[in-house]
C-alpha cells in the first residue's frame, strides 16, 4: 500500500513538474508562434487561389511571419489539424466546424463567403435508374463524413421523406469514393467541387439534386481561439488578402481558372465548371449565419451523429457572443 501511494505522488510530482516546464516554456512558445502562420487549405476554393497568388506570404514575409501551408483532403481532416495545434487557419463548410467543435476544438468563426449551394450535390452515374432523392432509399451513398455534404444529404432525405437510417452511408475520402463511384461499388456520391465538376465532365455523372433551396453552403473561415486571441492583427491581414484574392478572381475569371489549373490537375474545363459556382466575397460572422449553424449542429445531435447538444455561438468571435 505505501509503495502504491508513494508511486502516486510521484505521478502527482511528474505531472506538476511537467506543468511547470509548460508554463515556464509558454512565453517562447508564444514568441515562436508569432514567427509563423500556418494555414490549412484543401483542393479548391479561395485560399488556393491565395495561395497560388502569392500576396499574403509577402505581406507577412514583410513583418517578419512566415506562411506554412498545408494540404488536407476534406474539410474534418483540416479541422483535426486545428484540434490538435497543427495549424493555425482554414477554410471549410457547413459541417466540419460543428464535429469540431464537439471534439472539443477551441477554435473561432472569423468569417465566411456568400452562400454557394450548387457547389455541391449528390451525383448518380448518368445511366442510374435513380431519378429523385427518394429512389436512394435502400441504396448505398458515399460521403466524407463531417463534411458539408453530410448535412446536404441529411437535409435532401428529410426533405423527401426518407429517414437518414434508411439509406446505407458509405464515409469515404474523395479519393475513395470517387473510385468507388466509378466501379459501381455505391449507387450514389455526395460531393463538392472541384471533385464534383470532375465527375460530370470526366465520367458524365448527372446531378440528381444540390443544395438549392435546402443549404447554404457557406464556405467557413476559422482560426484556432489561442492564435486568434494572441494575433488577430494577423488574422485581420489574412482576410483582407483572401478578400483580395476573391475579388481579383471574381473579375478575372479566365485569369484564375489558368492560375488554378495547374495547381488543381485538372482539365480547363472542369476548372471553368467549378469557378462558375463559386461565391466570391468574404463577409464577417453575423448572428443570422450563426443561427443557421445551430440548425446544422441541432440537426447532427438530433441524429447521434454528435454526442451532445452544441451551443454554436461558444465559437463566435467576441462581438457576438
Amino acid at each position: 500500500m505505501r509503495s502504491m501511494i508513494w508511486i502516486s505522488r510521484l505521478s502527482v510530482l511528474r505531472w506538476l513538474a511537467a506543468l511547470l516546464c509548460a508554463a515556464l516554456l509558454w512565453p517562447a512558445a508564444q514568441a515562436q508562434d508569432a514567427k509563423t502562420l500556418r494555414i490549412g487549405f484543401q483542393k479548391y476554393g479561395t485560399l488556393t487561389i491565395v495561395r497560388a497568388l502569392g500576396d499574403l506570404d509577402k505581406r507577412l514575409a514583410a513583418q517578419g511571419i512566415t506562411v506554412k501551408w498545408t494540404e488536407f483532403p476534406a474539410g474534418p481532416q483540416l479541422l483535426e489539424g486545428l484540434n490538435v495545434g497543427s495549424i493555425d487557419f482554414g477554410t471549410v463548410g457547413e459541417a466540419p466546424p460543428v464535429f469540431a467543435q464537439a471534439a472539443g476544438a477551441a477554435l473561432v468563426y472569423v468569417g465566411n463567403e456568400p452562400p454557394s449551394p450548387t457547389s455541391e450535390a449528390i451525383l448518380v452515374p448518368k445511366d442510374s435508374p435513380i431519378k429523385r432523392v427518394a429512389d436512394l432509399k435502400g441504396k448505398k451513398v458515399a460521403l466524407n463524413k463531417g463534411s458539408n455534404v453530410h448535412y446536404l444529404l441529411l437535409r435532401q432525405l428529410e426533405r423527401a421523406g426518407v429517414p437518414y437510417a434508411d439509406v446505407n452511408v458509405a464515409y469515404l475520402t474523395p479519393a475513395d469514393a470517387r473510385a468507388a463511384f466509378e466501379r459501381g461499388s455505391v449507387d450514389a456520391w455526395v460531393i463538392w467541387d472541384p471533385f464534383q465538376a470532375a465527375a460530370e465532365k470526366q465520367l458524365g455523372a448527372r446531378v440528381l439534386a444540390d443544395g438549392t433551396g435546402v443549404v447554404k453552403n457557406y464556405q467557413f473561415f476559422l482560426a484556432a481561439r489561442p492564435y486568434q486571441q494572441a494575433h488577430p492583427e494577423v488574422i485581420q491581414t489574412v482576410l483582407e488578402e483572401i478578400r483580395k484574392g476573391d475579388l481579383w478572381a471574381r473579375d478575372h475569371r479566365a485569369e484564375a481558372v489558368a492560375l488554378l489549373q495547374p495547381v488543381l490537375g485538372l482539365d480547363k474545363a472542369v476548372v471553368e465548371l467549378a469557378a462558375e459556382r463559386l461565391a466570391y466575397g468574404v463577409q464577417p460572422i453575423t448572428r443570422e449565419v450563426l443561427l443557421e449553424q445551430q440548425q446544422v449542429a441541432d440537426a447532427f445531435h438530433a441524429l447521434k451523429l454528435i454526442p451532445k447538444p452544441l451551443n454554436v455561438f461558444d465559437a463566435a468571435p467576441s462581438g457576438l457572443k
